[in-house]
């Protein structure tokens, strides 16, 4: 249960990752056609900005559960 907890936090924190990349790239690639953001350079920076804040969950999640994650993906595998 654990794992699967963790995992689905990671997977989480990078679909937000995902969404928010993509934002920058629509940013970036056609900047008139968002109308809302009159300061290109701003929204850009917001969507950084939470992308640094997912990046660094998923990077602490790995880090300080990483016992975890690796017990129980062994488990999972022999039990297969």
């Amino acid at each position: 249960m654990k794992n699967t907890l963790l995992k689905a936090f990671v997977k989480y924190a990078e679909g937000n990752i995902a969404k928010h990349k993509a934002n920058v790239h629509v940013y970036l690639n056609n900047p008139a056609g968002i109308g809302e953001h009159s300061d290109i350079m701003e929204a850009i920076e917001q969507e950084v900005e939470k992308i640094a804040k997912y990046d660094e969950m998923v990077d602490v999640i790995k880090k300080h559960f990483k016992r975890e994650m690796e017990y129980y993906d062994f488990i999972k595998t022999d039990e297969l």
